[in-house]
């Protein structure tokens, strides 16, 4: 059986390859998941990496979609994607560059958190690259257990970041 569409929204990013062409490039590849659209997506933003690996800074966006895949489907149909864009994956270097990376940072009101998908994703209040796309797609939306974004992006460690346009 068929589960109903909910709206997901999944974080974009990529400080390889040129990566404001790699994240451009990606939203098509979203909109062709089986039974998921493109609803919208933020503007692209410019920041610091997070980690301890000396790297360029990444390009991120947040896509909204609605789908009617499970998150674990899901998740399956973002790392295919990652793959294409040729994602490198180590255990060794968690946060190291990558060409291609895309999360589920939110997926309607959902709370999971097993060894596979953690929903809302565990970083996001600490991620202004996460935070400020996402309030730009989904207004000031309020997040069980967290807050809402407004409160996240004013509580969040500072980070450099700019809006590209």
């Amino acid at each position: 059986m068929q589960q109903a569409a909910v709206k997901t929204y999944i974080g974009i990013g990529s400080n390889l390859a040129d990566p404001k062409q790699q994240v451009i490039d990606v939203l098509p590849h979203l909109n062709q998941i089986r039974q998921t659209r493109l609803l919208q997506h933020s503007s692209l933003y410019q920041s610091a990496a997070v980690s301890e690996i000396e790297q360029d800074d990444y390009i991120n966006a947040i896509a909204c979609l609605e789908t009617g895949l499970t998150p674990e489907q899901l998740l399956l149909e973002l790392q295919a994607i990652e793959h294409a864009f040729y994602r490198q994956r180590s255990d060794e270097l968690k946060w190291a560059p990558r060409t291609m990376d895309l999360d589920i940072i939110l997926y309607d009101s959902l709370h999971q958190q097993d060894s596979h998908l953690c929903i809302p994703h565990q970083q996001m209040q600490n991620r202004l690259f996460v935070l400020q796309p996402l309030l730009e797609v989904a207004g000031d939306l309020y997040i069980p257990g967290l807050g809402s974004l407004s409160y996240l992006i004013q509580h969040a460690p500072p980070l450099r970041i700019e809006k590209l346009r």
